[in-house]
């Protein structure tokens, strides 16, 4: 079977449409087989149309992987992140398309490369009041950055969390705020503070803020 058939489907059927994945997520995995198929086309000295499945084998993709590194400077998290995006296909390879089974078990099978995860500090109290402190709150903009850094502090949701939050989210009568995390999942409600986040949601629904 083509690679570029097989990426086709990967990327305009099954990663959107069967796996409902994020346009980020998806926009990795095209990062990730963009700088792929011109490393194997000149591995195997192939033009990139003529690459099929059976190409894709471990030693290619590990190959590719340790280029990143060395050629890339890449460091090993993002390593590993690439190798997720090849993992992903060799699932979709082994449910549409049983009769590269084999195929797709080798690359599900490939090790992550081990890496030491930096302590991340978090903000004291007083840290965080002189961040919001310096925020300028008499701008629309500053306003805004204002209460995403409370909604941040306060509800523990990631960046791209409170990134995808919709006025519909949050219900005024209940002072509630529905978190949309990961999967496309709501996880449940939280509450804002009511005199501070809540107020500021309420100011921006109102029109005072934009």
């Amino acid at each position: 079977m083509n690679l570029s058939s097989c990426l086709h489907t990967f990327f305009d059927q099954y990663l959107p449409k069967t796996k409902g994945m994020s346009k980020n997520t998806i926009q990795a995995y095209r990062q990730a087989f963009g700088l792929f198929v011109p490393f194997a086309a000149r591995s195997l000295q192939k033009e990139a149309k003529s690459l099929e499945l059976e190409h894709l084998t471990t030693q290619l993709i590990l190959d590719f992987l340790d280029h990143l590194e060395a050629g890339r400077k890449n460091c090993a998290r993002t390593r590993g992140h690439r190798l997720a995006a090849f993992k992903s296909l060799a699932r979709m390879i082994r449910f549409l398309y049983p009769e590269h089974h084999s195929l797709a078990e080798r690359v599900i099978s490939i090790p992550q490369k081990r890496f030491v995860k930096n302590f991340a500090r978090f903000l004291t109290y007083e840290e965080l009041m002189q961040v919001l402190d310096a925020v300028n709150v008499k701008k629309s903009g500053g306003f805004r950055d204002y209460a995403i850094i409370h909604l941040l502090y306060d509800s523990g949701a990631r960046a791209q969390e409170v990134a995808s939050l919709r006025l519909e989210y949050f219900d005024p009568s209940q002072k509630t705020l529905a978190i949309l995390g990961k999967g496309w999942l709501f996880h449940g409600k939280w509450p804002p503070r009511p005199r501070d986040d809540g107020h500021l949601i309420h100011a921006m629904m109102a029109g005072q803020y934009t």
